[in-house]
């Protein structure tokens, strides 16, 4: 990577960076020790790791590589101007200086890079990546303070926040965990820590995050001399369930179950309110309310308890909220967290268009929950909302040139409407840069949602030209799929058993080819599509039947075998349910897992006239030199392209949402 050559452009940094690495280098090279026991996740099904899945896909590997190969290193760059490493130095006593940056959790940015960058290494080995990685991480540790603390802003003033709402009494540690961000930064420190373990082998980075949770151990909990409290901002508790995963300290278990139990609980600490999901304990929250990233954050940790303990309380809330969220609370964009006020869910039904905020964190963050809820029941729902909001509402992060991106993803733009950071307009960096450094961990790891196996059934979850190697439980089995989609439904799976074998194939039919927009009951197609499904095996089609959402086929499988589906797509006009004040009168539109936007760009005359008719017909057409190869819609009446493709040609005018003839 070029990083290498940019990262740290001042002399200062780059001796720093320099003395840092050879400082680190014996134990970058003696920390490769024998591999630690990974403990059960508690999960009935397991995703096919990202180091046994080969992408070749035309879509989602351009994707993937762009961020390999240009957004990491942006990242880098943009946190070198901003000071994020110059934190970690100063902090350590090796530079002068004051908080560099304006957010309490900047460090994190850091982290996310090397997460990514991780995952990144897992799929692409890349030995210039690894040693940047060695340098970055040797930066971190020289911030660490001797006994595991790792807050930078407050361990070089802790009488000053950078942020203004960040409360300070004393300048101690702790005393502002609503929003100080000191247990949030450990959770990313945590799960960056851990992936970076997995990719390398390497210790010195997963040492530095054991010291950390060790602190966090001997600080909270219950008992003579610890705190009792909880983090404002979630995800120390899927970190700290991570690094049990691996290290087998059940210590780390506890803390996270004691987080999660004490939410809701006065008794324990002066709540923070419904915005931090802090108002009532958490088997009794069945509303998802207040901040988005917060809330999914937490509801995965709570699934990860669900399913590690078997603990059928937690399980219970975690449905409930996950009921009311996707009825009631979600974009037909697969995004979350309607309201700028906030960065919050909105109240029932309230679905906003052109001041929807949708923030790409919790877009991922959605992800990651909906993940683990399908590894823990193998319901095709999940991966429904799993699959709209990756190819709409989470990619529409992340620009086609991967150095620009959208915090909020509204579902409308005047060209001039604006708020915190940004709406109508893709930008190159925000000051709260949590979105950027969220999508490069992120994506690189978006091959590991394609399959899934349990005992000896392999789940094909997602669609994508890929090669993998599934490890069942009596043989080792070789799966090549061959696919344009989304641009088109059909897909090939070779299957190449290491001998002759009966196992189970679950093929996922999509939630738009069964004539459902989402689960539930909050948008509905104007009309069904009547064509069927069809699967075939070695060209003769199979009466499999369409079971819970899949093509399930249990046979004896040889080497060479191939599976052909096809799954038909048409363009679909979507309704909102009626409580959707924002929506009504107005239809969007689909082919097969896309949405669709127009642009004022491609409809300059009759943009504000746009109306869709009862019985239009539409045309699709692939054009390759466009957007970076995409399927368009049009008509007479106008012209459409895929939503996460907007704003990549300036500033103007968009819709999702379009009225229809009468209204």
């Amino acid at each position: 990577m070029r990083a290498i050559k940019h990262i740290l452009l001042t002399a200062t940094t780059i001796g720093l960076f320099i003395s840092c690495r050879q400082e680190a280098k014996q134990d970058v090279v003696e920390d490769k020790g024998p591999e630690m026991a990974v403990s059960s996740t508690g999960y009935p099904i397991e995703a096919v790791d990202i180091r046994n899945v080969k992408l070749k896909d035309e879509f989602w590997l351009p994707i993937i590589e762009r961020v390999q190969n240009k957004t990491i290193e942006y990242a880098i760059e943009k946190c070198e101007e901003e000071g994020r490493f110059d934190n970690f130095l100063i902090a350590g006593g090796e530079m002068q200086g004051t908080v560099r940056g304006e957010m309490p959790f900047d460090d994190t940015d850091v982290y996310k890079i090397i997460e990514g960058a991780s995952n990144s290494l897992i799929s692409s080995p890349n030995p210039q990546l690894e040693k940047l990685m060695d340098s970055l991480v040797s930066i971190i540790k020289v911030g660490q303070e001797k006994d595991g603390y790792l807050t930078t802003w407050r361990t070089i003033d802790p009488a000053n926040p950078p942020a203004e709402w960040v409360e300070v009494k004393n300048g101690e540690r702790w005393e502002s965990l609503f929003m100080s961000h000191e247990l949030y930064n450990a959770g990313h420190l945590f799960e960056a820590a851990v992936v970076h373990y997995k990719a390398t082998g390497k210790r010195n980075f997963l040492d530095i995050a054991i010291k950390n949770a060790d602190l966090m151990v001997e600080t909270f909990g219950d008992g003579e001399g610890k705190i009792a409290a909880v983090p404002g901002h979630q995800i120390i508790e899927t970190g700290l369930i991570k690094l049990y995963q691996i290290t087998r300290k059940e210590e780390y278990l506890k803390l996270s179950r004691y987080f999660l139990d004490n939410r809701g609980n006065p008794e324990n600490h002066e709540l923070f309110g419904p915005y931090s999901q802090d108002h009532v304990p958490v088997v009794d929250q069945d509303e998802v309310v207040g901040h988005a990233v917060r809330a999914v954050y937490m509801y995965a940790a709570m699934t990860d308890i669900a399913a590690i303990e078997k603990d059928t309380a937690y399980l219970k809330a975690v449905n409930a909220l996950w009921d009311n969220m996707v009825n009631k609370k979600m974009y037909v964009t697969g995004g979350i967290g309607a309201l700028h006020e906030g960065e919050a869910f909105g109240e029932n039904y309230e679905l906003p268009n052109l001041t929807a905020y949708n923030e790409t964190c919790a877009a991922i963050g959605d992800v990651y929950w909906n993940h683990r809820l399908h590894n823990l029941t193998g319901d095709v729902k999940y991966f429904d909302v799993i699959e709209r909001t990756l190819y709409n509402g989470l990619i529409s992060g992340l620009s086609l040139d991967g150095q620009k991106f959208f915090y909020p993803n509204a579902l409308e733009s005047d060209g001039v409407y604006k708020f915190n950071q940004g709406a109508c307009t893709r930008k190159d960096w925000f000051d709260c840069s949590c979105c950027p450094t969220n999508v490069i961990r992120f994506i690189p790891a978006m091959p590991g949602l394609i399959y899934s196996k349990k005992g000896n059934t392999i789940y094909a979850n997602l669609y994508a030209s890929n090669e993998a190697r599934v490890e069942l439980e009596e043989q080792d089995v070789l799966v090549t799929q061959d696919t344009s989609y989304p641009w088109d439904g059909k897909v090939k799976l070779t299957v190449k058993p290491e001998e002759a074998g009966e196992f189970t194939i679950k093929l996922r039919i999509p939630g738009w080819a069964r004539n459902e927009v989402l689960p539930g009951n909050l948008y509905h197609y104007a009309s069904q599509m009547e064509e069927n499904n069809v699967v075939s095996v070695n060209g003769e089609k199979v009466e499999a039947a369409e079971e819970d959402g899949y093509f399930t086929i249990t046979r004896t499988w040889e080497s060479g075998d191939v599976v052909t589906l096809d799954f038909p797509m048409e363009v679909r006009k979507v309704i909102a349910n009626p409580l959707v004040e924002e929506d009504k009168g107005e239809m969007s539109l689909e082919y097969g897992p896309i949405v669709y936007a127009v642009e004022e760009i491609d409809n300059k005359n009759s943009f504000d006239h746009i109306q869709l008719t009862a019985n239009e017909e539409f045309k699709v057409v692939m054009q390759p030199e466009l957007l970076g190869g995409v399927n368009t819609i049009s008509n007479e009446i106008l012209n459409a392209i895929p939503y996460y493709t907007w704003s990549n040609r300036g500033i103007g005018k968009m819709k999702v949402w379009l009225p229809t003839e009468g209204n």
